[in-house]
This record gives C-alpha cells, structure tokens and sequence, in this order.
C-alpha cells in the first residue's frame, strides 16, 4: 500500500497541551494553553490534549465494549441499524466521503445527546435530535458508551475556553452555543485491510471534519494520517491517555479562516483490527456560526453566518448512504 505512505513526524509537531488548568479554569494556565492551541490551531488544526480529566479506564471501557458489540452477529447489529435521526449502528459501506470512489473500509456505532420524544425540539422534529438506540443484545454499551461521552464533552468545553481565550474573548465565549451542543459519539471499527484492495480503498478516506471539534482516542495500532504543513501526509501517532483534537469546518468559518480545517485520513496496514472512539463536538443545531461574533471589524468576514444544523445535515446528507433518496 505504498500509495498512502506518509512521513514519520517528531511527536511535538503535532503537540501535546496539558489542559489541566482549562478543566479548572484556572486563569493564571489558561492563557498559555489557550495561545498554544491557537499556534495548533492555526499551524496544522490538529493538537493532543492531556490533563483532560476523562478517566483511562472509562476509554478502555469504550475499546473493550464496542469489541463486543462489533463481534456480534450482523442480524443483532441490524437491529440498531442508523436511522434518520443518526444514531445506531453503521456497517460497512454505509459511509462514504465525499468525492471518494469507494466507501470507507469500517464500521461504526454511532449516539448523542440522550433526549425524550417529549422533548420540545424532539416533537418538533428538529433533524438529528432524539433517544438513541441501544442494542437488546448488549445492554451494558449505554453505560459504557455514556458515561464516556459525557466525560468527553466536559474535556470539549475546557478545550473551548482555551480557544475562546486565544481569540481575545472571555473564556466562556463558546458556552452558549455549545450548551446543548450537537454532539455524535463514534465507536469505530477497522478490519485489516489488505493491499490488493486498490488506491481508492481507505479506512475512512481523506477528509476533513464537518463541525466544531472533534475529540479522538485511538488505539495504539496507528493509521491516523494528517495533511502536514508542507502539505505531505503525515503520521498522528497514538499516545496513551490523550485525545487527538482537530478543527471542523465550522470552526474554521467561525473564525473568518484562521483556524485550519484541515484533510486527515485512515489507512489500517498493521494486519489487524483498529479502534478508534470520537466526539464529534458541534455546537447547539439552531446555533448561528457567524465569522463577526469574532472580529474586531466585522467587515473583514469571509463567510455569512449559518445555523450549525443546516449546515451538518447537509454534510450528512453527502456522506451516508443511508441518507441517500429512496433507501
């Protein structure tokens, strides 16, 4: 598979941050880790975090139980098969970047904020928002997979009020719109995959993110790819008990372009499964992303305001198979 090679890269290329005194809010940290992740930010879009407060045995829970439920039989998986509400299980082919030939090589688990049908924006049928689906054959994946995803969205928010501070707004410039935010957990499955399946064939293929933040843990089989600043692929490598954070496209709006959206991919050559766990961390469906809220001089914006939702199911709707007209 030497066409998705990608260079070797001296671990502090992509940083690790300690975002222990974001956690804290602990003003006399927080600015020094805030201008850090701008550099990141700004750099290449990608940092680690440490310091974040999600216990490693919560994340080996996710691993451990989302290993499970993939090694169930695919009638069992079905039975959670993703609905239009984006939440269930995805299998293979079901997700397709854009502009790809082929469907990534992987399956998925996919939930989110948990939220009755009696819910205002529920019964409204605001797209994306809901309950999600558990399977009857492995109860224990709602605690281990909530449990985690809670945790992981506090780390999110100490992640924001660092960025809020390198953009010279108040640390909890972001907390509004993140309130409730439109979140997708991920647990995701990569089989081996061996090399007479083409050029065309990734694990998930180059791309980059739709939203916000995203927040990865992997493990320590490697394959995460990130567009390097000279504009060669290079190697994200696993580091025990930290997140990998990257920005979406809406950050990278939010902020008239500073912040790098930048392409990343998966390529699975170690001859054995992979595992990955994400939140897709997004802010609140009806939130307004508008590049003024942080500019000195609102002239200067690059792209008009849109709602976070609009612009996600659109992404969605490109992407899933399961979107597409008449399935």
């Amino acid at each position: 598979m030497a066409y998705a090679t990608a260079r070797e890269i001296a671990v502090d290329e992509i940083p690790v941050l300690d975002i222990a005194p974001l956690v804290a809010r602990d003003a006399a940290g927080a600015a020094a880790v805030g201008a850090a992740m701008r550099e990141a930010s700004e750099r290449i879009g990608f940092f680690y975090i440490s310091g974040h407060g999600v216990p490693d045995a919560l994340t080996q829970g996710v691993f451990s139980t989302a290993a499970r439920f993939f090694a169930l039989p695919e009638e069992q998986k079905a039975e959670v098969t993703v609905n239009k509400r984006h939440r269930g299980w995805i299998g293979h082919g079901g997700a397709k970047m854009y502009g790809t030939a082929k469907a990534d090589l992987k399956e998925s688990f996919v939930w989110g904020l948990e939220l009755p049908e009696d819910d205002p924006e529920v019964a409204a049928g605001t797209p994306l928002m809901g309950p999600n689906q558990w399977p009857s054959a492995l109860p224990e994946l709602h605690d281990a997979l909530y449990d985690w995803y809670e945790a992981v969205l506090e780390a999110g928010h100490a992640v924001l009020r660092g960025l809020a501070l390198s953009l010279g707004r108040d640390m909890e410039f972001f907390a509004e719109p993140f309130a409730r935010p439109l979140a997708r957990g991920s647990a995701i499955w990569y089989p081996p995959q061996p090399p007479d399946l083409g050029a065309a064939q990734f694990g998930v293929a180059p791309h980059t993110d739709y939203g916000g933040l995203t927040l990865l843990t992997q493990d320590m089989t490697g394959g995460l790819q990130v567009k390097g600043t000279s504009k060669e692929w290079v190697t994200a490598h696993p580091i025990p008990g930290t997140f990998v954070v990257n920005i979406g496209d809406l950050m990278h709006r939010w902020t008239n372009g500073r912040f790098r959206s930048n392409p990343h991919r998966v390529v699975n050559t170690s001859g054995k499964t992979r595992q990955s766990a994400a939140v897709f961390f997004d802010p609140a469906f009806h939130a307004v992303v508008d590049p003024r809220d942080l500019l000195d001089d609102p002239s200067e914006a690059k792209y008009p305001p849109i709602a976070c939702g609009e612009w996600v199911v659109g992404r969605f709707d490109k992407a899933f198979k399961y979107r597409a007209p008449g399935s």
